[in-house]
């Protein structure tokens, strides 16, 4: 007797023996799919964050250790100058480089979900992805073009 022949048995059990169940390979090989893009996401946003925070920390640090303040404001962005602060060990570079990377995270999430919605073959997800990310990239240029 399967689980779902069961009287007692609870509305989300699955058989025992899914390979009797026509459709029931289908949808587990989805489910496991899914199981898997949504692993790789949150693995995304948990580095994502981890790697914002220390890099907040160490800017924080070596804010204060020079005698600054976070009220007194700060530089301007100038990303072609984030990697030389870091290698001189200034706090504007980690400060900067953790604000990229929170901004950064959720964009990158949804260029996950769209190459994983593209590998499930869920072409109206990866279509929803692809204009979330075409509207982000507009932003983006927009945001630099009006920058004076």
């Amino acid at each position: 007797m399967t689980t779902s022949d069961r009287p007692d048995a609870a509305a989300g059990d699955r058989p025992a023996d899914s390979s009797s169940t026509p459709g029931v390979e289908t949808a587990t090989a989805a489910r496991d799919g899914a199981t898997g893009l949504e692993q790789t996401i949150a693995r995304l946003l948990t580095i994502g964050t981890y790697a914002a925070v220390a890099l907040f920390a160490i800017g924080s640090g070596l804010l204060l250790a020079a005698g600054g303040s976070p009220l007194d404001g700060g530089p301007r962005l100038d990303i072609g100058r984030v990697g030389a602060d870091l290698g001189e060990l200034r706090f504007d570079g980690f400060l900067w480089l953790g604000l990229l990377i929170v901004i950064a995270t959720p964009a990158a999430r949804v260029g996950v979900s769209f190459i994983g919605y593209l590998r499930a073959g869920e072409r109206s997800m990866a279509l929803v992805a692809a204009l979330i990310l075409g509207i982000i990239s507009l932003s983006v240029a927009l945001a630099i073009g009006t920058e004076g």
